[in-house]
Parts: structure tokens; sequence; C-alpha cells
């Protein structure tokens, strides 16, 4: 649908502008003034999100609130914006997290704090923008223009080794971003457009659409990121602030999945289901291997940064597979893994503002002293381990299902990461969680207060609505999803 209201513009600009003046009026010692003024902006930009959800018709696979206007006419470029099923949660979820980050960083950030706030309004915005730009040019100028307050983010407030963390996660993303420039400068020079749905409708050769797939494959893949080139995610992780990891997992992660659903798959199909073996495979690994890789890590953040490795292996896996179920699970598994790990390293990172230590064995017994931080805990580590009611459970059976679907030896092979899932989430809680208190710093340990109660508390309605009542995400996205794969099965050769 279209409308007189540009609410696509209003989602990625309110954030935007806000974050600017943030930057522009908060200063560290109005401190109150200026947290409260960027908690007012995340709020803002995620309720001129809403009106999308409700006048969205999920009947239909078409684009809807739809924005066209001529961008750079000399090379038919245009600022095309619009929301299909897949889309709009991710939307949403970007605008939710970002009030979760804000309120996640209002005591523990007390230095550069509207620089802090402003950096993560903004890189909002840009997110919002790569999700719903419809113009080729319009999605790369904000898939690259994220990285930059991101890399700030982990460069400026991160941990000790944090300008080689930011370092390693710019050049990663920006060394594969160049081939898909590369991809989109060639698909230009055939269609005359940066239109993207012409670029997926136009008739291509085998080897050009494999040398596209290979080109937006080193973007996607980075960005997921896929085995093997995942190893610039756990340092990113480690020294990223909380609010850093927060959105980097559940948001930025789903920048490179949602490439593939919109670029990789209807631009290059025939390549697509003749490479689909070796991302199975690959995906296999991540969920396998990565899982047990997640196992044997002794720092909190590591263990639950492959432990999304891993997740998102199942992701890649349902793209791939080519039938509905295991795409929905896909879907579904993205959007869980946003509320889920987000969870998961806000929890991580309420340990350490009390204690100054990601390690598993500085803790034993907080149950002991934090009942309330405990719940949620144990909550969240059985939504990463898959618990049926949660969130975590409904993207991995879909794509297990479609797995088995697909073939019973990898659904098998698939169906194993839940004992992995079970394994690193269970023993993490249980060491850190229960026992005997070891060490008089968790003795002295305080439980939530009601600002940490009230963040942990939004993300766990989500988890569980989300893992008992499923129906409406999938309700949404069903008839894009079934378009798109309809769409893959026709040849263009």
């Amino acid at each position: 649908m279209t409308t007189t209201i540009p609410w696509l513009s209003l989602s990625i600009f309110v954030p935007i502008v806000a974050g600017i003046l943030v930057l522009i009026f908060g200063r560290d010692d109005r401190a109150d003034y200026t947290r409260k003024m960027a908690l007012v902006g995340a709020i803002v930009s995620f309720l001129v999100t809403l009106p999308i959800y409700f006048g969205f018709d999920s009947s239909t696979a078409n684009m809807q609130f739809v924005e066209n206007v001529s961008w750079i006419a000399a090379f038919n470029s245009a600022y095309h914006l619009g929301v299909d099923g897949i889309s709009i949660w991710f939307v949403l979820l970007t605008a939710f997290i970002t009030i979760i980050v804000v309120l996640a960083g209002w005591e523990v950030i007390t230095t550069r704090i509207a620089q802090y706030m402003a950096a993560f309004l903004i890189l909002s915005g840009l997110m919002v923008g790569v999700f719903v730009a419809l113009d080729g040019l319009l999605f790369y100028v904000f898939f690259e223009a994220t990285l930059i307050p991101m890399y700030i983010i982990i460069g400026v407030w991160g941990g000790p080794n944090r300008v080689y963390a930011a370092f390693k996660f710019f050049l990663y993303t920006l060394l594969g971003s160049l081939l898909t420039l590369i991809a989109f400068i060639y698909l230009y020079t055939v269609t005359g457009t940066f239109d993207i749905a012409t670029w997926q409708a136009a008739q291509l050769g085998y080897t050009p659409q494999l040398l596209i797939f290979i080109a937006l494959f080193a973007a996607f893949a980075v960005k997921v990121p896929m085995w093997p080139v995942h190893t610039w995610l756990p340092d990113a992780h480690v020294e990223a602030p909380t609010g850093g990891s927060i959105v980097l997992a559940a948001i930025m992660l789903k920048l490179g999945a949602y490439g593939f659903l919109r670029f990789s798959l209807p631009i290059a199909p025939d390549a697509s289901q003749s490479l689909s073996g070796i991302m199975i495979a690959l995906s296999l690994i991540a969920v396998i291997y990565i899982g047990l890789v997640a196992i044997v890590q002794d720092d909190m953040k590591k263990l639950v940064a492959y432990s999304s490795v891993a997740h998102m292996g199942f992701v890649t896996l349902g793209f791939f597979m080519f039938n509905i179920t295991g795409l929905e699970g896909a879907v579904m598994q993205m959007i869980s893994h946003g509320f889920v790990s987000g969870a998961m390293f806000l929890c991580i990172g309420l340990l350490y503002e009390r204690v100054h230590s990601r390690q598993i064995s500085d803790y034993g017994g907080v149950v002991n002293v934090m009942p309330k931080f405990v719940t949620f805990f144990v909550l969240f580590s059985m939504a990463n381990a898959g618990l049926p009611a949660t969130s975590g459970f409904i993207g991995e059976f879909l794509v297990i299902l479609g797995a088995v679907e697909y073939n019973f030896w990898i659904g098998l092979l698939t169906a194993t990461a839940l004992l992995w899932g079970a394994s690193y989430s269970l023993w993490m809680v249980k060491r850190v969680a229960y026992g005997e208190i070891k060490h008089d710093h968790v003795r002295e340990m305080k439980d939530i207060n009601c600002r940490e109660f009230l963040i942990l508390g939004l993300l766990a309605i989500f988890v569980l609505y989300m893992g008992i009542h499923p129906k409406p995400f999938t309700d949404v996205m069903h008839v894009s999803l079934q378009q798109l794969l309809e769409h893959v099965a026709i040849s263009k050769l």
C-alpha cells in the first residue's frame, strides 16, 4: 500500500534527528537530561513504526508503505522505500532494541553520555534504512553507513583491546562489501537502474549469476557471520560495551541474513540452487562445530558470541533448503535471536557491572544473592537452548522440520545442535548461578533494580509470547516468503 504519511522515512530519520539533537544539546554535566532526551527519542522512534505494523496487509506479498522519489537521476537511482512481510519485523525489532539499549546504558555510561546515546540512535535509523531500501544504491549507502556508529561504539566505549576489535570488525565487513558494490555496478550496467525489483526480474546467464552470488556472499556471509569468516565476532562482542553487544547480536547480524533474502536468492536463483549444498555444509559446520567451540569457553561473552554464530547457522541453513517450512523457521530464528541474544548479553552486562569480570570461574551461587536476576537469566538461557514455549524453540524446530523434509540425514545432523545448545547454556547457568558462594565479591552483589527488572521483563514477555503464540509472526511473513520461493524456483537460464 501507499500512504500520504511517510512512515518509513519517519522510521529512518526520527532516530537520526533525535541522535543529532542529543549530540548538540546533551552534556555530561547534565547527565539525567541527556539520558531522558535519548530515551524520549528512542520511544518516539519506536512509536512511528507502529502504524506500519497496524496498517500492514498480510494477505499480499507486494511492497507496502511505498515511497519513491528520484534521488540521483543521472544513474536512475531513487529514494525508494517499502516493506513486505519479511522486512517489517526487523523495522519493529530495531526500534524496540534501541529503547532497550538506551535503558541498559542509563547508569553504566558516565562519560561522553551524549555521544554514546546519539551513536545508537543514529545507528538505529541507518539499520531501518537497510531493511526498507528498495534501491540498490540506497541500500548500499545505509548498509555501509551502519559500520561507522558501531566502529565508534566499540572503539570509544569498549574494553582494553577495543581498538583492535573495532579495526577487525570494520575491515572484515568493509572488504566484503567492496565486492558487493562491484556486483551492484554490474547489475546497473545490465538493467540501467538500481531498482531492486528490476534486478530480481533481470534475465542473467549462469556465469553472471555465479559471480554475483559470490560477490554478494562476500558481504553477507561476513555480516551473518558464517563459518569461516566469523572470527571478528567474538572479539567485537568481548570488547564492545553491553549496548554494543546487544545491537550487534540482535540487529546487525540480521543485515547479512536479510541480504541473502533480498538479493542473493531472487537475483541469482540458479546459482543459489547449484551452490545450496556448499551453503548447507557451511551452515552445518556453524551449527555443530561452533556449538562445540562455545562449550569450552570460560568467558561468558565469548560463549554467547559463539552461540550466536551457531544460531545464525540455523538461519542460513533454512534459506538454502528451498522449502517454506525451513524458510519460515529461518526468519523466525532471526527474530527470536534478536530478543534472546540481546537478553543474554544484557544479563552478562549486569553481572559485569557488579563484579567487573566475565570469567565464569569468578561467579557461583549468584542465585543466593540475586534471585530475581537468576530467574530471568535461566529463562533466557533456556530460550537460547531452544526450550519449548520460548521463542528459541520455534525457529529451530521449523528449520529442523524443513531439514528433514529436504534430507533426513541433514535433519538429523541439524537436530544434534539442540544437544550442544543445551550443553553450553545449562553448564554456564550451573557454574554462574548455582552452588555455594565461593567468592566474597559474589556475596556482596545486589539484585536487579526496578529499571533492570523492567528491561529484562520486556524482553521476557516477547520471548514467551513468541514461543507460545508464534502464529501472528508466521502469518505476516508467509505470503512474502512463499512468493520468494516461487521466484527462486523459476530458472533464468
